[in-house]
């Protein structure tokens, strides 16, 4: 089960001209703001720029599932035909991610949250 989409997060190759064009968007300053993530929060959605996404793989925006049992998701979606691009990582405080590409080459991306 998952708790929808609440994440998604823009492989950038110019973290400040991204952060400005998102802070434009969406008229708030960013609540994270790291030479390796930059973070927005608006209208219950969570929105992050990766500077080292695009080097990971990444090849575009990546909605993020949050979920309760990452491993467990995870091998669901490999066993169902999906592929492996990023392993779950821990990208701090215990906050996991990995993304997959599905049948059709779409990334969709997973999140668990230490409190899940």
């Amino acid at each position: 089960m998952t708790a929808g989409l609440k994440t998604i997060i823009y492989p950038v190759k110019d973290v400040n001209r991204a952060k400005a064009l998102f802070t434009a968007l969406l008229e708030v300053e960013p609540y994270a703001d790291e030479p390796y993530y930059v973070g927005f929060k608006d209208a219950g959605q969570d929105v992050g720029l990766d500077p080292n996404g695009h080097a990971q793989g990444l090849t575009g925006p990546v909605p993020y599932w949050h979920v309760s049992d990452i491993r467990g998701r995870l091998a669901a979606l490999v066993e169902a035909g999906a592929e492996v691009v990023q392993d779950v990582r821990d990208v701090g405080n215990g906050r996991l991610i990995a993304s997959l590409k599905d049948t059709d080459g779409n990334l969709v991306g997973l999140l668990q949250d230490p409190t899940a």
